[in-house]
């Protein structure tokens, strides 16, 4: 079982690098592979809607006491938040020191660029609540789902003995629908072939060089966010080798950056938290589909490095007062304008609003929009599976042998055995 999970990242890995030479070499007419990853996202998209409402349904009724539940939220959401703001803060950080903003001699586009406007924190709450259950699981809608789970596995813990039938089937339609991820994922690396290589091929380095500093410091934020922030969490709180977290959600993040979407990549990262890290199903079902649509590290990320990129190409230098508004901004946003399209581009436009900073500048970076949203969206990955495992760890819901046991393979390989 490591040996075919081993292989697949391998393949995985393989495809991706192909991705990119191909992209290069052909340009826009490698679109024609498009289709395979069209393909691809559509069959991880339509497994979404049921495997978030099973899993969730069966981690809710199993931890029972509503106590512990708010326990975990609690947790779950305290982690999300604080994250989110070390993360806005290191992008600052980085852009200030890298200035990708200063001496940059491009032409200014016309501020074309269309923001759609969020509904705010409060309606955003609001619209949790779902009118119609069954119009949510047929839209997606993930925040009303996971209402909705949560509401019926509070249910069935209340109800006891009598509930057992309804407990039983959503545990086997959890079991059927991990299998057919399992099967979906044995394509991975075709679809991933059919994401990247069009993307490659149609922005290539011409388009790319101009901005290339944006595009290394969030790179460079995103790799330190998660080697300090994350590697120090799984090892703080659940005791986990951050070699092992990260080997372990690698394919995850590896299908997030090809798709930049959290939301098609929820079955991936649930699939490796628990089979790879350990993490109980009834950890890993509440808290990585509440990630996937508030959680925004790599989001925040991005706004630090851009907000500092706009100040700095107009010349503007930023008080202490706004930077603090752009990390307050982007915490509350990330909130706001959960299960958003395009959140990345609506938070920006709130905290250049917040800030004072013009609006036009939006236009600038995005050309490259799609480029840094694969960034943000693979270390928005990398971080609901850290909330999981720093969640588990402090819950003791790991299941250390499903990664230990390799570990003590190569250890045995590795030392002598001791004289007696």
């Amino acid at each position: 079982m490591r040996l075919i999970k081993s292989d697949l990242l391998t393949q995985i890995l393989i495809a991706f690098v192909v991705a990119i030479i191909l992209g290069l070499i052909f340009g826009p007419s490698i679109s024609v592979l498009q289709p395979l990853g069209d393909l691809f996202l559509r069959l991880i998209k339509f497994i979404i809607a049921p495997l978030v409402l099973a899993t969730l349904v069966i981690g809710v009724a199993s931890i029972g006491d509503p106590k512990s539940l708010g326990r975990v939220g609690s947790k779950t959401i305290g982690y999300y938040l604080i994250t989110t703001a070390i993360a806005i803060l290191i992008g600052l950080g980085i852009a200030f020191l890298i200035s990708p903003g200063k001496g940059l001699s491009i032409t200014e586009p016309a501020s074309d660029v269309e923001v759609n406007e969020t509904e705010g924190v409060i309606q955003t709450f609001l619209n949790i609540v779902p009118e119609n259950p069954f119009t949510s699981l047929g839209e997606g809608d993930i925040l009303q789902i996971i209402f909705f789970a949560i509401f019926l596995g509070l249910a069935i813990t209340l109800i006891g003995k009598k509930a057992d039938p309804v407990y039983h089937f959503f545990d086997a339609f959890a079991e059927i629908m991990f299998k057919i991820t399992g099967i979906i994922m044995r394509f991975a690396p075709i679809g991933i072939l059919g994401l990247v290589a069009p993307v490659i091929g149609e922005y290539g380095p011409n388009v790319l060089l101009p901005l290339l500093k944006v595009i290394i410091a969030v790179g460079i934020a995103c790799i330190l966010h998660a080697i300090i922030v994350y590697s120090l969490s799984v090892k703080v709180f659940a005791d986990m080798n951050p070699l092992t977290f990260f080997k372990g959600i690698s394919p995850a993040a590896i299908v997030a950056f090809s798709t930049a979407s959290s939301a098609a990549t929820l079955p991936v990262t649930i699939k490796n938290t628990q089979e790879n890290l350990g993490v109980s199903n009834k950890i890993s079902s509440f808290v990585l589909p509440l990630g996937a649509t508030i959680n925004m590290d790599g989001t925040a990320i991005y706004q630090g490095v851009a907000v500092m990129f706009i100040a700095q190409f107009y010349g503007i230098d930023m008080s202490v007062m706004q930077l603090t508004t752009v990390v307050i901004t982007t915490v509350l946003a990330s909130i706001g304008t959960a299960g958003v399209p395009g959140a990345g581009m609506i938070m920006l436009a709130m905290v250049l609003s917040a800030t004072g900073l013009p609006l036009d500048g939006i236009a600038l970076i995005a050309g490259i929009d799609r480029i840094l949203d694969m960034f943000r969206t693979s270390i928005n990955i990398v971080g609901d599976a850290s909330a999981a495992v720093v969640v588990a760890g402090t819950e003791d819901e790991i299941d250390r042998s499903t990664f230990e046991e390799e570990t003590n393979i190569v250890d045995s390989k590795i030392e002598p055995k001791r004289k007696i």
